[in-house]
């Protein structure tokens, strides 16, 4: 039987519910271990299709520790969210949820493509996946949303506090030595310096760990052929969607 994650609220609700809604559940983010073994780390990508008014979410779950492929999953929904800043989630959240059902076995950590607790709110995306579905969860982001920070050593696995006022917020960490760092914060039931580890546990020789790799490979890859069917006006034997 398939699992169903239910959000303890509305999807379809104003900017300023989603800012209320967010607050609120912030209390219930966890910032400290909680979590068991992690054998299977799913990434996650999330993009948008014709002119934003489809999302799709790739879920790409692979082995710890040999980095394995395990499973896949595409999902694409339509958008029903505007694009406002700070809350994302609202927009994406809602496909992701629908990539994750589509797993046969659920994982045991998931790697956002966004931020976690470095978020105005203390609220980013990989707070509100891990919370909805009781996965402990990372924010794996390529730019800073909020919050300041010294210079990142350039030695791979280096990393520097990031900061908001005098709480630290999340880590800026150098994956590979001569490359941009990412912004690593807790989403839900992991804590930073765990979530550091954790993330670099799962990268080889490229600046992203390899699941949220994974994943944008395979939604780069859909959307690709999806345009190229749609361009020749059939459907290409085996592609399937969600």
């Amino acid at each position: 039987m398939k699992r169903r994650y239910e959000a303890p609220h509305p999807w379809d609700v104003s900017p300023s519910e989603a800012r209320a809604i967010q607050a609120r559940l912030a209390r219930r983010v966890e910032t400290a271990d909680r979590l068991g073994p992690v054998h299977r780390v799913a990434g996650i990508d999330i993009g948008f299709e014709a002119g934003g008014r489809v999302t799709r979410a790739a879920v790409a779950v692979l082995a710890l520790p040999g980095l394995e492929p395990v499973e896949t999953a595409l999902v694409r929904r339509p958008t029903a969210f505007p694009y406002v800043p700070g809350l994302l989630s609202f927009r994406e959240v809602p496909a992701a949820l629908a990539a994750l059902e589509a797993l046969a076995t659920e994982p045991d950590l998931l790697l956002c493509d966004g931020q976690g607790y470095a978020h105005p709110r203390r609220f980013g995306l990989a707070c509100h996946l891990g919370v909805v579905t009781g996965i402990p969860s990372i924010g794996v982001a390529k730019s800073r949303l909020v919050g300041t920070h010294g210079p990142v050593p350039a030695v791979r696995g280096a990393w520097t506090p990031l900061t908001d006022g005098s709480e630290r917020i999340g880590a800026v960490l150098r994956t590979r030595a001569g490359v941009r760092p990412l912004y690593v914060s807790t989403g839900h039931r992991v804590s930073l310096p765990t979530a550091v580890a954790l993330v670099m546990a799962c990268v080889t020789r490229y600046r992203l760990p390899e699941p949220a790799r994974a994943a944008h490979h395979l939604a780069s890859e859909k959307s690709a052929r999806g345009a190229r069917e749609g361009r020749h006006g059939r459907r290409r034997a085996g592609a399937r969607t969600v």
